[in-house]
């Protein structure tokens, strides 16, 4: 029986989102942003965010900690290229830095968020495979704020052009990867020594390989449906698809009696979507 992959989104935020894991979360975290200091790291459970639009999108954050008692940090780990990273990105890490502005603060109180982006392909044709976004003015590129940040580590621009494992960041990156086992029994981190076994026990359980197996499911699902709605000239047909897939995922699920919790994790659902499916189901 193979290991499952960490690129799988659910298989990585059971490893590196839960609390008794944070060790190997905060070295990963230290090995992306190696100029902080981290002393501290709390893990944030069950963070979504919720954009109040007509078409009342919902974005469910893979991993969020609190750096240091203050620094929000968002990790997310994308398999498949859905062309949409850079917008995504922006919504994503736009709805974290409003939710750090707290009641009663002011708004130069807001704390600094850091969203990093982990992606099985390539974001930017050119440059470094570690790349970092920043907020800039147009005149001599000055900084206009150091409290929005994003980094874009690119896994097939790392496969690419790293010949030698040399960094703690490419220690991560060659178990994130999880192609050559040799190279990773090499690597002399023992938090990457860690992750490995844990992610040996949850290739062993079965529960996990099946909402693994979903979640993969799901996302080629989408990519069928955004297919097939291209084919066809309809842009209205891509979102109309999307959900018709995820509508048909979540009923299996129910079926199968998973908790809510769970399947909106896998089919990027709202709660209150999945109610309505249940309901639907049982008239």
């Amino acid at each position: 029986m193979s290991n499952l992959k960490p690129t799988n989104d659910f298989v990585f935020k059971k490893l590196f989102g839960e609390e008794k894991n944070v060790d190997i979360l905060k070295d990963l975290i230290q090995a992306i942003l190696p100029e902080m200091k981290i002393a501290k790291v709390v893990v944030n459970k069950d963070v979504s965010l919720e954009r109040k639009m007509i078409t009342d999108k919902l974005g469910i954050l893979d991993v969020v900690a609190t750096l240091n008692n203050n620094t929000k940090i968002n990790i997310e780990m994308q398999v498949e290229n859905l062309h949409n990273t850079i917008e995504r990105s922006v919504f994503y890490q736009s709805g974290l830095y409003q939710e750090s502005l707290t009641k009663g603060m002011q708004y130069t109180q807001v704390f600094k968020t850091i969203g990093i982006w982990i992606t099985n392909y390539d974001v930017f044709k050119e440059g470094p495979f570690h790349e970092i976004a920043r907020l800039k003015r147009d005149y001599e590129n000055i900084i206009l704020t150091d409290k929005y940040e994003l980094h874009y580590i690119q896994l097939s621009k790392f496969k690419e052009k790293c010949k030698r494992i040399s960094t703690k960041l490419e220690q991560w990156l060659t178990f994130i990867i999880n192609e050559n086992m040799e190279e990773i029994k090499m690597v002399n981190n023992k938090y990457v020594k860690k992750a490995e076994k844990e992610l040996e026990y949850l290739s062993g359980d079965e529960e996990t390989r099946r909402l693994a197996y979903l979640r993969e499911k799901a996302i080629r699902d989408e990519l069928a449906a955004i297919a097939q709605a291209k084919d066809e000239g309809i842009s209205e047909g891509i979102s109309k698809g999307i959900s018709q897939e995820k509508i048909k995922i979540a009923q299996k699920m129910l079926v199968e009696n998973i908790d809510i919790e769970t399947i909106s994790k896998i089919t990027e659902l709202t709660k209150e979507e999945i109610e309505n499916i249940k309901n639907e189901k049982n008239n």
